[in-house]
């Protein structure tokens, strides 16, 4: 499922991403280029704008009220039934491998695996010697490592079902 979400919701799309979801996110984009975007790319419109609903040529939202940016998660994958998605399967036993930190969280690129040599100039001197898998967004370039985030994801995940 891919989404695009309005200017109120950039902190959403961010989460979405970092859950690996294609989330588009143009903080100062016209409402009827949104919508086009959203049709040209059988998106659905993620959206807190009750005016922007009610345009023509709007196939698929989901209007949040929500305030909170996981308020906002829960009700996207609750909504979508995304809670059953291979992403939340925490065992590879399930033959299901999580996409966690498989999108760039600020440029919605597909993250590219990158050897530990690579990463040795771009990350600081810790990481380097403590981790050994990393990846690189190859769009905006920049570096992920697992570190203490995906069990923090997980865990707020956890939390808010």
């Amino acid at each position: 499922m891919k989404f695009i979400a309005d200017s109120m919701l950039g902190r959403l799309a961010r989460w979405l991403r970092l859950l690996g979801y294609d989330t588009l996110y143009f903080p100062d984009i016209q409402d009827r280029l949104l919508i086009r975007i959203a049709r040209e790319e059988d998106r659905v419109l993620l959206t807190r704008d009750t005016r922007l609903v009610r345009m023509r040529g709007l196939r698929r939202y989901l209007l949040l009220h929500e305030n909170d940016p996981f308020g906002q998660l829960k009700k996207v994958i609750t909504t979508f039934d995304l809670g059953t998605h291979p992403i939340f399967f925490e065992s590879k036993k399930m033959g299901c491998v999580p996409r966690l930190y498989s999108r760039c969280s600020l440029c919605n690129t597909s993250l590219e695996e990158v050897s530990k040599e690579q990463a040795k100039l771009h990350v600081p001197e810790y990481v380097y010697q403590t981790s050994d898998a990393f990846k690189q967004c190859p769009s905006c370039g920049k570096f992920y490592w697992k570190g203490t985030h995906p069990e923090l994801l997980r865990k707020k995940l956890r939390d808010i079902f």
